[in-house]
């Protein structure tokens, strides 16, 4: 009985894991220009721009990584330019990663970790955006596959290589 259960910690060990230790806001400005400016946005519909980047790197303790998705927000008048405001974070999680394969780990950080991450994002951006006095802005789903896909396709274009 005894063997048997040892040989389950043995196989369960080699198993992937993933811990999150933290998620917080590393970086973050909203200026909310139209309040600034006496603007009315109520009866304008706005044109509203994302630029979404990944970042990871290892930390100084072994197994733990740092993961950063910086999300800029700019929201304007479609038919007069004049902008409604301006969002731009840093948000960062720290996971302690055990038994991935090296060739694994730099897709499992850029697009596992940001999926654990984003639901948290989206609701900090949408609580935001109503405290500043417009709706609550939702954001759509974001692939983060198909960004690392993309970003994999445009390095390998370029002759770099992803790190």
């Amino acid at each position: 009985m005894a063997d048997k259960i040892n040989e389950q910690k043995e196989s369960v060990s080699g198993q992937p894991k993933m811990r999150v230790l933290n998620q917080f806001i590393k970086d973050f400005s909203f200026e909310n220009i139209a309040s600034q400016k006496g603007l009315s946005v109520e009866s304008t519909k706005p044109d509203i721009q994302i630029n979404v980047n990944l970042e990871a790197k290892k930390r100084s303790i072994n197994n733990q990584y740092d993961v950063i998705i910086k999300i800029n927000i700019l929201s304007k008048a479609k038919e007069t330019n004049d902008v409604f405001f301006m969002l731009e974070m840093d948000y960062a999680g720290i996971f302690e990663i055990d038994n991935i394969p090296s060739d694994q780990l730099h897709p499992y950080l850029l697009i596992e970790c940001p999926r654990i991450m984003f639901p948290y994002l989206r609701r900090i951006i949408s609580d935001i955006t109503r405290d500043g006095g417009y709706p609550p802005l939702s954001l759509d789903q974001i692939d983060f596959l198909a960004m690392y896909q993309a970003e994999i396709e445009k390095r390998s274009s370029k002759g770099s290589h992803v790190n």
